[in-house]
């Protein structure tokens, strides 16, 4: 991961959790905020992106909160009843949301932590690539509509405005797709 501080939002009402994630999650590594109701939460990730939210099943609330931002790229830990925790588990495992037991021990929390983390540098790769793609498929859109133009406009052929447009950006100096933005603004 690109950063060393991990930032978290913990959503609980629950002194006794707060107590103990707040011993764990300790400056410099992580950035703790706290949040006592879901729709402060819900403001505070439309502001800004965690890369772990930590959700107390608070009643089922918590549930219904934390499928609400699965969307988003944060890591969400939803924390259950040990007594609910199958049929939780399975209802939001779904939509990319971890859980464990309201009832844990430090071990199995930096473990499930160390498990956040991981998730979320994979989250960040892909995210990543996944812009990546998008720019690239933008650019493969606008060399075609290019080579449209130029086919329409100068009866070339496809491999002859393929050609025109590899040598103007040879001769030029410039990416295939400025001198594709180019032709489409002269030729349109």
């Amino acid at each position: 991961m690109t950063s060393d501080t991990y930032s978290v939002l913990l959503v609980t009402k629950d002194t006794k959790i707060y107590s103990l994630v707040n011993i764990m999650l300790i400056p410099p590594m992580f950035e703790l905020s706290v949040c006592q109701d879901f729709n402060e939460a819900r403001r505070k990730c439309d502001e800004r992106s965690f890369n772990i939210v930590l959700v107390d099943f608070a009643d089922g609330e918590g549930t219904d909160f934390a499928v609400d931002i699965s969307d988003s790229s944060s890591t969400i830990l939803l924390l259950t009843p040990q007594e609910h925790f199958d049929q939780i588990s399975y209802k939001v495992e779904g939509y990319g949301v971890l859980t464990l037991t309201r009832e844990f021990d430090q071990f199995y929390f930096y473990n499930m932590i160390k498990v956040a983390i991981a998730v979320q540098y994979k989250v960040q790769v892909l995210s990543s690539k996944a812009i990546q793609l998008k720019e690239k498929m933008e650019e493969i859109r606008i060399v075609n509509r290019a080579k449209m133009l130029l086919m329409q406009v100068k009866n070339m052929t496809e491999a002859e405005a393929h050609h025109y447009i590899e040598k103007e950006a040879m001769d030029t100096g410039a990416k295939k797709v400025k001198v594709s933005e180019l032709i489409i603004k002269t030729l349109s």
